[in-house]
């Protein structure tokens, strides 16, 4: 389709039919959108009509379940199921490997939440009630350590603050005539 789209933009500009942004958007007109073909139809009510609607989709009659008709406006399009692309196989041979689907098939009606960076439906490796029950013997583990910090309380040890200059003795307001004393206890 884009063949024919840049085609017919160098009809355009080499015949001097269109310039500049109206020949791109005739020439664009072709990729755009999709097909009528892609587009989901009227709720199937007869069997000839749900057969029709499975053919359209690349389904066997019976794996094709279409989606309620209550107003919301699905008509004829599939009800797949809410399986992430994590669940698929990593290893086949996908015709779009980045997100794991082949030409020609369906996408499910939510594609956008279930791509490979959104929701995983995969089933867990570790169940619900060891995930809690972990989680709450860590919670519990730190509570407990919490309070026995509070109960005997540890402290980095300090000693005397040391300055130069015989503990900043003239600084200090000391008389310069004077030689200071040894100070052998010092203020904290």
């Amino acid at each position: 389709m884009a063949g024919v789209g840049f085609r017919r933009l160098a009809l355009a500009l080499s015949t001097g039919r269109g310039t500049g942004i109206s020949a791109l958007l005739t020439s664009s007109r072709a990729a755009s959108g999709a097909s009528k073909d892609g587009l989901p139809g009227p709720y199937p009510k007869t069997p000839e009509e749900r057969a029709a609607a499975a053919k359209k989709y690349n389904m066997r009659v019976e794996d094709y379940q279409p989606y309620p008709d209550n107003g919301e406006g699905y008509g004829d399009y599939p009800k797949l199921p809410e399986r992430s692309q994590h669940e698929r196989d990593p290893w086949y041979k996908w015709d779009h490997p980045d997100l794991r689907r082949n030409w020609g098939e369906p996408i499910h009606w939510n594609f956008d939440m279930y791509i490979r960076n959104r929701v995983d439906t995969s089933p867990s490796p570790v169940s619900w009630s060891t995930m809690s029950k972990h989680l709450l013997g860590f919670l519990g583990f730190m509570l407990f350590m919490f309070y026995i910090g509070e109960l005997m309380p540890c402290y980095q040890p300090v000693g005397p603050k040391q300055y130069p200059y015989n503990n900043l003795y003239l600084e200090k307001g000391g008389d310069p005539e004077k030689q200071p004393e040894e100070v052998k206890n010092y203020e904290i």
